[in-house]
């Protein structure tokens, strides 16, 4: 019977067949059919424009390191700590500093109830305060403003009143600390040399001595040994960041990776530079990095 039936298949179902097994034969030859498409790969060799850009990067490294040492070298620094501080000190709020320290004689001996007198200049008209030292020769004023002053230590000694000058920079609050502090001990010169000062009136003897030591501090006035050391740890901090820099730029160069090269640019941005210029060719070899195009190399 199933013979029978397909011996009664007509015309029409035996050319619907054929049809649909050459649709199927058609596919199929069009499955395996070639798509001439190539296997490609990134060459591993940094290509010349991130060459380049790794030396420019390397060099922004080095204007960092300069920077750096320039920090650590307090005294002769293009920039010194007490024009770091001093610069700082001007955005800083008012009434946010606090000056404290300890008075003694030469002996080394705590000056007890000697003056503290602090003065300051602001919109051209001058300010002061004053405290007294206790047994211990400490004192401590509150609420001042962070920038340059000039502190006279006054002392009453066998009938005379010697006053010791001297130019002082307060520190301004630190990080997150809503209060700067400034801590500095005097040691007040011995009576034979304020005898030897000359007398304002030309007098022989005076009663008001006086011994100035604020000419010799114009360029370098005394501040907080701590603001100071963080300035040098700042230093340190620029010379740490630069050294990594250039590791990673020659790691990049010899491995071929953009984005180590790419990390470095961001490392050279943090050394700052003289005047910023290693923030702003930082910027410049960061935006470079996106720049550079591996060619891709036909595999066989």
């Amino acid at each position: 019977m199933f013979m029978g039936e397909i011996e009664g298949l007509d015309s029409e179902s035996i050319d619907y067949i054929d049809e649909m097994t050459s649709e199927i034969s058609s596919n199929q030859n069009i499955m395996f059919a070639s798509s001439h498409s190539k296997l490609t790969i990134e060459q591993k060799e940094m290509p010349p424009i991130g060459t380049a850009t790794g030396i420019f990067i390397i060099f922004i490294s080095l204007l960092g390191f300069i920077n750096g040492l320039d920090y650590t070298s307090a005294e002769s620094g293009l920039v010194r700590p007490d024009e770091f501080v001093y610069s700082m000190a001007q955005n800083a709020p008012d009434e946010s500093a606090i000056f404290r320290g300890n008075i003694f004689d030469h002996n080394g001996t705590p000056l007890n109830d000697s003056i503290v007198y602090v003065s300051w200049q602001e919109n051209g008209v001058w300010n002061s305060s004053e405290i007294n030292s206790d047994s211990e020769g400490y004192f401590e004023i509150e609420r001042l403003d962070p920038g340059m002053i000039r502190v006279d230590i006054i002392t009453n000694r066998d009938g005379h009143q010697d006053v010791f000058s001297n130019r002082v920079l307060l520190s301004p609050p630190a990080l997150f600390e809503p209060i700067g502090f400034t801590t500095i001990d005097f040691t007040v010169p011995s009576q034979s040399e304020f005898s030897q000062q000359k007398c304002s009136n030309g007098a022989d003897d005076c009663v008001i001595r006086e011994i100035d030591m604020t000419p010799q501090q114009m360029d370098h006035p005394l501040m907080d040994p701590g603001a100071a050391s963080l300035y040098t740890t700042v230093g340190i901090a620029f010379i740490g960041l630069a050294v990594m820099s250039t590791g990673f730029a020659i790691w990049a160069l010899k491995s071929g990776s953009i984005g180590l090269l790419r990390t470095s640019a961001i490392l050279s941005f943090f050394t700052m530079g003289h005047y910023y210029t290693a923030c702003l060719f930082g910027l410049i070899a960061f935006a470079l990095t996106y720049s550079i195009k591996k060619q891709e190399v036909i595999l066989e």
